[in-house]
């Protein structure tokens, strides 16, 4: 939690506290249902809650703007985005029923009235979105495929609207088969831990 507040210095008391209630609700949901890999629980606030808030580095929402989390998993990065932007609307989905089970209690838990969510698979969506978050849910060609019929063209923020993907590694040859204009942002740039050194979210738009 100390590394929350560390790149995260304004945050209001409501937003501490839920944050620092993620722990407990996540250790108790994976000891039923494994939404983390249990080697990675002891690292949910490195690995998972502050990677998914590098996206919050690289634009703060406008107020209104609304979100589709696709493949979020146990709610990540759209359960950590919606407590730090509490005026935005995120939909969080995803193909695997008990997942979406975890994402709903835990959403109802931290009281975020901003969060819905629903098993589907994005194929399914009809609904517009400002943004598309996900974490590396699959190669940036097919993501952009699946999810181009679901961003409005309507602009609220600085950046155009698009896709906000959080992809580690080398991209060089994924982003050579998109067809989307793209600017990386390296999270090494905002978050100083080793495991940031080869993170990056990649905002995309057509």
């Amino acid at each position: 939690m100390d590394l929350i507040i560390k790149y995260f210095p304004g945050l209001l008391p409501e937003q501490i506290e839920k944050f620092e209630a993620m722990q407990p609700l996540y250790e108790e949901w994976n000891a039923a249902i494994n939404v983390i890999s249990r080697k990675d629980m002891e690292h949910l606030y490195e690995r998972h809650i502050l990677h998914s808030l590098g996206i919050a580095k690289v634009l703060n929402f406008a107020p209104g703007t609304t979100i589709l989390d696709v493949g979020t998993g146990g709610g990540f990065p759209g359960i950590p985005l919606a407590v730090m932007f509490p005026e935005v609307n995120f939909h969080l989905v995803d193909s695997i029923g008990k997942k979406i089970r975890v994402v709903k209690s835990v959403a109802e838990s931290l009281k975020l009235e901003n969060v819905t969510a629903s098993q589907t698979r994005v194929e399914d969506v009809a609904e517009k979105f400002d943004f598309v978050v996900s974490r590396a849910v699959t190669a940036m060609p097919e993501f952009l495929f699946w999810v181009r019929k679901n961003i409005t063209k309507r602009r609220l923020n600085p950046l155009h609207n698009g896709i906000l993907y959080l992809k580690g590694g080398d991209l060089t040859e994924e982003l050579k088969r998109t067809p989307a204009k793209y600017q990386i942002y390296h999270l090494d740039r905002y978050f100083q831990e080793p495991f940031f050194e080869t993170k990056s979210v990649v905002h995309l738009w057509i």
